[in-house]
C-alpha cells in the first residue's frame, strides 16, 4: 500500500470518529437516583414527584432516553434507609436526590462523592447537612424549608379558630431533626397565650394512631401537623382521625387540606419539587453542590376548608378568609 493510499484511509479512520464521539456524547444516559423515607405513591403521577418527573422533562430529561430514574422508597421504615442510599451509590448514579432530613442523612453517610440535592428538610445547617445556606461547602444542596419560622402562626391560626384553647398538641417526627428547633418556636408562642404543649411522637402510621389516642387522653384541643414525609404520606388517616376527635388542626402543607384537614400555612411541596429539577440539570451540566446556594421559599398559602370547619362546628375568622389563597368547599 503506497503511502499517499495510507494517509487517505487514515484521514477517512479519522473523520469516522468525531460524528461517533458525538454520537455517543448526544446518547448519553444520566441516572438519577431518588431516595425517600415515605411509601410508594400507588401513581407517581398523582403524587408531589410528578412535579419532579414534569420538571425533569420539561428540562430535556425524558425517561427511556436520555434518563434513568431508579425509585427508592423506605415504606416509613427509617432503618431501610441506609441500604438504599447504599444500593443507589452502588449503581453509580449521577445524582441523588432525596425527599426529607432522615434520606438526605442517610444518602451523606453513604457517599460523600456523589451529588446530593435535597427536598423537604428543615434547617439542614443546624442538621450537619450543609455548611451554611449560601454556601454548602460539601456535596449536599437543594431546597430547604423555612417551617421553624412558621409554627408561631400555626399557633395564632388555631387559637383564631379555638379562643379557648389550653391544650395544643404537636404531631412530632423524633427522626426528623429538624423539628426540635420547631417544638421550641411553638412552645415559645404558646406560652405567650399560656397554652399548654403536648409533644406527640409518631414514625408509622400506627404511631399515628396511638398518637391520637394519646391526645384524647390528655384532652388536646387542637393539633399542628410537622411537615415530614411521613406525615405528607399519612395526611388522608391523619385528617380523619382529627376529624373524628373533633380536633381543629393546620399543617404546613395544602395536601393535608385537600385531603380533609382544616387549615394549612406553608410553602407549596409540588413546587418545591420542580425547583429542584434546577439542581439536579445544573449538576448533570458540571456544577458542584458546594457552590450552589440552598434555596429557601419566598411565598407561602394560606388554605382553608370550609367544610370540615363546618363539620366541627367552628366559625372561620373574618381576618383568615381575607388572608386565605384558597377556601375549599
Amino acid at each position: 500500500m503506497n503511502t499517499r493510499r495510507k494517509m487517505v484511509m487514515a484521514l477517512g479512520a479519522g473523520a469516522l470518529t468525531v460524528p461517533l464521539a458525538s454520537f455517543a456524547q448526544r446518547a448519553k444516559v444520566w441516572r438519577v437516583g431518588f431516595l425517600s423515607s415515605s411509601v410508594r405513591p400507588a401513581s407517581l403521577d398523582s403524587s408531589n414527584i410528578a412535579a419532579f418527573a414534569n420538571g425533569m422533562r420539561d428540562l430535556g430529561y425524558v425517561e427511556g432516553k436520555n434518563l434513568t430514574t431508579e425509585w427508592r422508597f423506605a415504606e416509613g421504615r427509617f432503618e431501610r434507609l441506609p441500604g438504599l442510599a447504599a444500593e443507589l451509590v452502588e449503581l453509580k448514579v449521577d445524582v441523588i436526590v432525596t425527599v426529607g432530613p432522615q434520606a438526605t442523612s442517610a444518602a451523606q453517610k453513604a457517599s460523600a462523592t456523589i451529588p446530593i440535592v435535597m427536598v423537604v428538610s428543615n434547617d439542614p445547617v443546624r442538621s450537619g447537612l450543609v455548611a451554611s445556606l449560601a454556601h454548602p461547602g460539601g456535596n449536599i444542596t437543594g431546597v430547604s424549608n423555612s417551617s421553624d419560622d412558621l409554627t408561631p402562626k400555626h399557633v395564632e391560626m388555631l387559637l383564631s379558630m379555638v379562643p379557648k384553647l389550653s391544650r395544643l398538641a404537636i404531631l412530632t417526627n423524633p427522626t426528623n431533626a429538624g423539628h426540635s428547633t420547631m417544638l421550641k418556636s411553638i412552645e415559645t408562642a404558646a406560652q405567650k397565650f399560656h397554652v399548654k404543649m403536648l409533644a406527640m411522637e409518631a414514625r408509622s402510621l400506627q404511631e399515628i394512631k396511638n398518637a391520637f389516642a394519646k391526645m384524647v387522653r390528655e384532652r388536646a384541643g387542637a393539633i399542628i401537623v410537622m411537615l415530614d414525609p411521613v406525615f405528607v404520606t399519612e395526611r388522608g388517616p391523619i385528617a380523619e382521625l382529627a376529624a373524628k376527635h373533633r380536633l381543629p388542626s393546620v399543617a404546613s402543607f395544602r395536601e393535608y387540606v385537600e385531603d380533609g384537614g382544616l387549615m394549612s400555612y406553608g410553602q407549596n411541596l409540588a413546587e418545591h419539587f420542580r425547583r429542584m429539577t434546577t439542581y439536579v440539570d445544573k449538576i448533570l451540566k458540571g456544577a458542584k453542590p458546594a457552590g450552589l446556594p440552598v434555596e429557601q421559599p419566598t411565598k407561602f398559602e394560606l388554605i382553608i376548608n370550609r367544610k370540615t370547619a363546618s363539620a366541627l362546628g367552628l366559625t372561620i375568622p373574618q381576618s383568615l378568609l381575607i388572608s386565605a389563597d384558597k377556601v375549599i368547599e
